[in-house]
């Protein structure tokens, strides 16, 4: 196997296991709150889950930016301004998650509007969100050390991290809800606690890993004693790490990022409305089906992480020749795997369905759909990789046109077709957004980026 093809897959494995861990933290707050003897539990905890979930993936940028930035300087070996980009993104970071806590009153009352539960169930959110609030520069913070260690082209911490927070969290929130009667308090002290664990453990392996390989002055790798990386830190001069020129690049990658994820959001927010609209039924078939494409998107992602890392380091090396090879393998690993989930699903998808719920009229709406999710795999797959390609050369303008197209062919696709297709409309809106995006990164790439 060719030596980069072995770093493709050293990274991606890695991410694929840290990307299965992500939605694990709410599923198992769900999971505990399932056994309190109360729907009004499990309702609470997903509608806080979701708020939260919907928040930080707006700030997902972090991550992302902090990835492209670092890789860039990675290649170019350019290590004070590598250290740089982590201490800006903290830094960033902090602040968001501060900002967030201070307006934590008109967010909590802005999601209660929109969800409008029942004053049970409001009072339980209520107190899950008070709680867990306090976790959000933990975990914006690790955004930003996640991103910067892929730029380094190491998943492995963001993976040991992602599983020692699971850990943590269901071992805390056990032992709070069942061990002292806490309930939602014991669920979300639980999710605070791994939040701030996961960071604080991630800042530990930075310094261990990190610390004596990083150091400012002469743009090298230089060895020395851990504290030689801390002392670097404050050796920065304010003025340079935090110059005019340095903030605008930071602020212009980020600022596409963001935008580019409201669309995201808002096709997937609007994918479930639209799927309430037809009644419950619907709404539970098109749930279960989009945790099929979910689980394809958490594995090819994998894949997107080492183009962003691989390509980032070649594109900021200028090294065109690796940055071409990486491309189009990690394409080839990708087509692989969505190949694989497609043969999967066309073989066990009704297998999947039932085996998640045994409710009749559920399992014959989605019958009656899953052939939508035999072509996913396929359709999604330039959508993903370009990402990832895109994050690691910060091509974030691009990113931002491809998907804010995408996201108006697919409401104005719906709005044609829903009064004669109905979900199947909704469905085919959904797979043409996800090739409009692939297509249009692709001539992007080939028209415009490709010869800088």
């Amino acid at each position: 196997m060719n030596p980069r093809d072995r770093q493709i897959l050293h990274i991606a494995i890695p991410s694929i296991v840290s990307n299965i861990t992500v939605p694990l933290l709410g599923l198992v707050d769900v999971a505990i709150t399932g056994h309190l003897g109360a729907a009004a539990y499990i309702a609470a905890i997903s509608i806080g889950s979701m708020v939260f979930n919907t928040t930080y993936w707006l700030f997902g940028f972090l991550r992302m930016g902090s990835s492209g930035l670092t890789s860039q300087s990675l290649g170019r070996r350019d290590f004070q301004e590598v250290a740089a980009w982590l201490i800006r993104g903290l830094v960033i970071a902090l602040g968001i998650g501060l900002l967030l806590i201070f307006a934590q009153w008109p967010i909590r009352e802005m999601a209660l509007r929109l969800m409008q539960p029942e004053e049970e169930v409001r009072q339980m959110v209520i107190t899950y969100f008070h709680i867990c609030i306090w976790g959000a520069p933990a975990t914006l913070g690790l955004y930003t050390l996640n991103g910067w260690f892929i730029g380094m082209q190491n998943s492995r911490i963001p993976m040991v991290v992602a599983i020692t927070q699971n850990i943590i969290n269901i071992l805390i929130s056990l032992f709070f809800v069942f061990g002292l009667h806490m309930k939602v308090e014991g669920v979300a002290s639980g999710t605070l606690i791994a939040q701030w664990v996961g960071f604080l453990f991630a800042c530990g392996l930075l310094f261990r890993f990190y610390g004596r390989h990083l150091k400012s002055g002469e743009g090298r790798v230089e060895t020395g004693a851990a504290a030689n990386f801390q002392f670097s830190i404050f050796n920065f001069q304010f003025e340079k790490l935090f110059s005019k020129s340095a903030l605008k690049k930071f602020f212009i990658v980020n600022r596409d990022i963001f935008f580019r994820t409201v669309c995201l959001v808002s096709v997937m927010l609007f994918f479930t409305t639209a799927g309430s609209w037809q009644g419950e039924v619907t709404l539970a078939a098109n749930t279960l089906l989009m945790q099929l494409f979910l689980l394809v998107s958490y594995v090819v992602d994998g894949f997107a992480n080492a183009a962003e890392a691989m390509s980032g380091k070649y594109w900021g090396a200028r090294n065109f020749r690796a940055f071409s090879y990486t491309v189009r393998h990690c394409f080839l690993w990708g087509f692989i795997c969505a190949f694989l989930f497609t043969v999967v699903y066309w073989v066990g998808g009704d297998a999947f369905v039932a085996l998640l719920t045994d409710e009749p009229t559920v399992v014959e709406a989605a019958h009656k759909y899953i052939w939508w999710i035999y072509l996913i795999p396929l359709c999604s797959i330039g959508a993903f990789i370009w990402d990832g390609v895109f994050v690691g050369i910060t091509a974030s303008r691009e990113m931002l046109i491809t998907s804010l197209v995408a996201a108006v062919v697919f409401f104005l696709l719906f709005a044609s077709t829903y009064h004669s297709w109905g979900n199947h409309g909704l469905w085919l809106s959904f797979l043409v957004y996800l090739l409009i995006r692939g297509s249009l990164q692709t001539v992007f790439f080939h028209r415009s980026l490709k010869d800088k």
